[in-house]
């Protein structure tokens, strides 16, 4: 079945955060939900613009409308949830949470002195695109470089860009410590592109690197096929991160490399195009 429209996904969502124990990130919901739907591998992986897909633009829709009407809350780490009164809502009827929505919404536009944001995902998408369109725009040898940054400034150690031909797709190494008392190896590849990461390329990469690392990472510009995803987290294999395209701009945000937060009523984002220039 093709994907359905944002308010459609309201109770797809909602029995997705259930079946997840009340909280997921995002690439969680969307597994459980096209697990839901019975999606197809296509149909979940179809492109609405940009980096981002139908189905992560609607229920971006989605979760921001719920939030609104009081029965999911996103914490600062990206992590999604059901509140108190979402604990208790098993289902919705789309129309009342449409109407609640845009009363809301009215009511915050009449009142003096409140300039409360109605924040909808789908606002950040013009300088996400923007700054994905200049990574892509960037050499191969930027791109390991801007992202053995991030991995750096995450909290890895030992980073090291070690691409060479014929080594299975690993760009590049690190060491990651929980705690200050446990270390993990991990062997990272760096994707600059525009399409879906495939699991096939998820499987080559780990047999590039069993029994040479603890972990694998991805890092991309693009997406992650649902089937990547669940290939990446498979019982029984090597673990494999993910980061794609939106995750990594985020990432970039949240450390302010190469971007700029102003901090307004609203906030600001401002690309530093120079920055991207001289890796």
């Amino acid at each position: 079945m093709a994907v359905p429209t944002f308010d459609e996904l309201f109770n797809p969502l909602l029995k997705a955060l259930n079946n997840l124990g009340g909280s997921a990130s995002i690439p969680e919901q969307e597994i459980e939900v096209a697990k839901i739907l019975n999606l197809s591998e296509k149909d979940a992986s179809e492109i609405h613009r940009g980096n981002r897909t139908k189905l992560s633009y609607r229920l971006a829709w989605s979760r921001n409308y719920l939030k609104r009407y009081g029965i999911i809350d996103n914490s600062r780490r990206g992590i999604w949830s059901l509140t108190p009164k979402g604990l208790k809502t098993k289902q919705v009827n789309k129309e009342d949470v449409k109407r609640s929505v845009h009363a809301l919404s009215r009511k915050n536009k009449i009142e003096k002195g409140n300039y409360e944001q109605i924040e909808f995902e789908d606002t950040l998408d013009a300088w996400e695109d923007e700054l994905l369109e200049i990574i892509r725009g960037i050499s191969s040898d930027a791109f390991e470089r801007l992202c053995q940054r991030v991995l750096r400034e995450s909290g890895f150690i030992q980073v090291e860009i070690t691409g060479r031909s014929g080594d299975g797709g690993i760009d590049g190494k690190g060491v990651v410590r929980i705690g200050g008392l446990l270390s993990f190896h991990v062997l990272f590849q760096c994707k600059r592109y525009k399409g879906s990461v495939s699991s096939s390329t998820v499987r080559d990469f780990r047999g590039a690197l069993v029994g040479r690392a603890d972990k694998g990472l991805i890092i991309t510009t693009g997406t992650f096929t649902r089937d990547a995803r669940l290939e990446a987290q498979r019982d029984g294999a090597t673990p494999i991160d993910l980061i794609d395209g939106e995750e990594l701009v985020e990432k970039l945000k949240e450390l302010e490399i190469g971007v700029e937060v102003k901090e307004k009523i609203v906030q600001e984002i401002l690309i530093q195009k120079d920055y991207f220039e001289k890796i």
